[in-house]
């Protein structure tokens, strides 16, 4: 397939396009959005073919072939990080916010805090707040450019309330690749706290050249009877619509524990999840990914360099994700103005970095998940918007 194809998703029902007018007041007719982090891509012919299957055999009643699906899960996993999983270790959710929500349901209580690492993913703090939990903000540093751990920095900003460190590993919004050691100081921190650590790890597959993703319990085996693990082929394939995530428990105590809650709930895999999992997670699936991260990566080459002559405006390196996270601070300008100037004068639905909590506030989120041409189409937009500082 070309990734240059045009898609055209006005009036599909799509978030990412049918929601840009009411969020931003953008038309889909002549904006370009690049928050949502979902992409622009056709369907690969694998996907296709596993759909049609199903209606093939025009039968979509309870099903047992779940098997399939873990193994499916396990060889992804181990030919493409390098992890070793058991089947045994594995809960299907309704995608990975659900997954984020039903840990912090299980593991905490109303009242509890839950530490994150900020800016990050939007959606953590939300889920914190929406299960009644609270969220303590430990923000990263910037260190050569890039964010950093700086624990010894953070540790004033624990109440001692604290009952588990949700991370973003890779992390979202800025693509940065947690090392072997970073993972381990995540992991001694909890250990001084007596945290749970949760590690949602669904950017893993989309790295770039020069970095490699490591799951957490490779990194650290030592921390299984602290951590769980999540991940969802939604964001590698573009299959979110399916709703369908995993959490991968390794520790059996911790594991027992998550299940006896867990089957209150009588979460059931869905049969198109399964079938779009099972077909991503195969040797056409590692492949159309292996053909996808050279266009991401130039994609990012281009929409970083492009952003970086632009007087004021400065993008972050992207070590991962399709996700560009551009620091908007030179230009002196306050929030309000560089929305307006996006929305208004560039036409682009990019995500504000204050919802990304502490140390996003002078950034915008942007997906390169997209043709080439509209890229380059965001980044001639962009150049008009500010052509004054120029």
């Amino acid at each position: 397939m070309s990734f240059d194809t045009l898609t055209h998703r006005t009036g599909t029902g799509s978030t990412k396009w049918d929601m840009m007018q009411p969020a931003f007041g953008i038309s889909p007719d002549a904006g370009l959005p690049m928050w949502v982090a979902d992409k622009d891509f056709e369907a690969p012919d694998f996907l296709q073919k596993a759909v049609r299957g199903l209606l093939d055999r025009a039968d979509y009643g309870y099903f047992c072939d779940t098997d399939s699906f873990h193994d499916a899960i396990a060889w992804w996993q181990e030919t493409r990080h390098g992890w070793q999983i058991d089947s045994d270790w594995l809960f299907t959710t309704h995608g990975l916010g659900n997954a984020i929500s039903l840990t912090i349901q299980c593991f905490t209580d109303p009242g509890d805090h839950v530490a994150i690492l900020t800016p990050v993913y939007h959606e953590f703090a939300a889920k914190i707040g929406r299960t009644e939990r609270v969220v303590t903000e430990l923000p990263l540093a910037v260190c050569d450019g890039v964010y950093a751990l700086d624990f010894d920095a953070v540790e004033a900003r624990m109440t001692g309330k604290e009952k588990m460190l949700l991370i973003s590993s890779p992390h979202n919004p800025a693509g940065r690749v947690w090392t072997p050691a970073e993972l381990q100081q995540m992991a001694a921190f909890c250990d001084r706290h007596d945290l749970l650590l949760v590690s949602d790890e669904v950017h893993g597959d989309l790295v770039f050249e020069g970095h490699r993703f490591v799951p957490t319990h490779m990194a650290v085996p030592g921390i299984a009877p602290r951590l769980i693990a999540m991940s969802a082929a939604s964001k590698t394939f573009s299959v979110a619509g399916a709703r369908t995530g995993y959490m991968v428990i390794p520790d059996p105590d911790l594991r027992a524990r998550f299940a006896r809650f867990f089957r209150g709930f009588d979460i059931s895999p869905n049969l198109l999840g399964v079938t779009l999992t099972r077909a991503a997670y195969s040797p056409e699936g590692a492949a159309w990914v292996d053909q996808l991260m050279p266009y991401l990566q130039a994609n990012r080459d281009l929409f970083c360099a492009g952003v970086d002559e632009i007087p004021g405006l400065r993008a972050m390196p992207m070590q991962s994700t399709y996700l560009a996270w551009v620091d908007f601070t030179a230009t002196g300008m306050d929030r309000a103005e560089i929305h307006a100037r996006l929305q208004d004068s560039a036409g682009i639905a990019a995500t504000p970095g204050h919802t990304l909590g502490t140390g996003g506030e002078s950034f915008m989120r942007f997906n390169l998940g997209t043709q080439r041409a509209r890229v380059e189409e965001a980044l001639a937009r962009l150049s008009r918007a500010f052509a004054d500082l120029q």
